[in-house]
């Protein structure tokens, strides 16, 4: 699936990184930290239930999986990690974070998101979105898995960072002006927080965050976009996802499938 001493270290890790939460918080003597830690908590919790559910249900022997990005990950890796040891599965994994085959053939791709009602999705928070839209698109079952936090009812309810749109570096100006024109909003350069300038993806592009202003026809305006010259790809992922997986606050989970027209 991946690399197994690597795999094991990511999943020993984190246990290790939740296990040693608790007693950090539980000197604190903040109600408001106690509530914040709390909600993490739930959250976290949520992202393995859904994580969990989404392997279970679709995991088979001999498949070509494709794992994508997101706080999600490592949960969908660990449940992965256990049924490949406990049912001795063949299973070949393709990360979009780094590597992406020009002949991938996907049966199932699991991907983290902000969703909205018609399972319209926005992901590039990384960065990755070029990588991650390519090899959805190679998906035979594109599955999104998601804590109750992403879901909305509309693109931008929980998101507010906007549309991440991967750009040509000597293009981001005309690109920003072209879309903050075309679609309102504006169209901001994505700034480096650990070093000084400007974000640049595994291509060697830029990143424009597109604060919109409303709801959209967003399967027009991911095709306009895309149009603009010096445009690489959109973070919006119209028509593509087949189901995804909500944990909830309850400890349940909830399933969402995309609308049949």
């Amino acid at each position: 699936c991946m690399p197994r001493r690597w795999l094991e270290f990511a999943v020993s890790s984190r246990r290790s990184l939740l296990l040693s939460l608790p007693g950090k918080h539980v000197r604190s003597s903040s109600s408001s930290s106690s509530r914040r830690h709390h909600g993490t908590l739930m959250a976290e919790e949520a992202k393995k239930l859904a994580a969990y559910a989404a392997v279970d249900n679709h995991i088979q022997n001999n498949q070509v999986v494709g794992v994508g990005s997101g706080s999600t990950i490592v949960y969908a890796v660990d449940r992965l990690t256990e049924r490949v040891r406990q049912e001795k599965l063949n299973i070949v994994c393709v990360p979009t974070s780094f590597q992406v085959s020009t002949k991938l053939n996907l049966d199932t791709l699991f991907f983290f998101f902000f969703v909205d009602a018609a399972l319209t999705l926005i992901k590039g928070g990384g960065g990755c979105l070029t990588q991650e839209k390519i090899v959805a698109g190679c998906a035979k079952h594109f599955i999104v898995i998601a804590d109750y936090r992403k879901d909305s009812k509309a693109l931008g309810q929980q998101w507010k960072k906007g549309v991440p749109v991967e750009v040509i570096p000597m293009a981001y100006v005309p690109v920003s002006r072209a879309i903050a024109r075309r679609f309102g909003g504006e169209a901001v350069l994505r700034m480096a927080v650990s070093k000084a300038g400007p974000v640049v993806t595994d291509n060697s592009n830029f990143i424009l965050d597109w604060k919109f202003e409303h709801a959209q026809n967003w399967k027009e305006v991911s095709t306009a976009i895309k149009m603009i010259p010096g445009v690489v790809e959109t973070g919006l992922f119209v028509g593509m996802a087949e189901r995804v997986y909500f944990g909830m606050e309850d400890g349940s989970v909830e399933t969402r499938d995309h609308p049949i027209n």
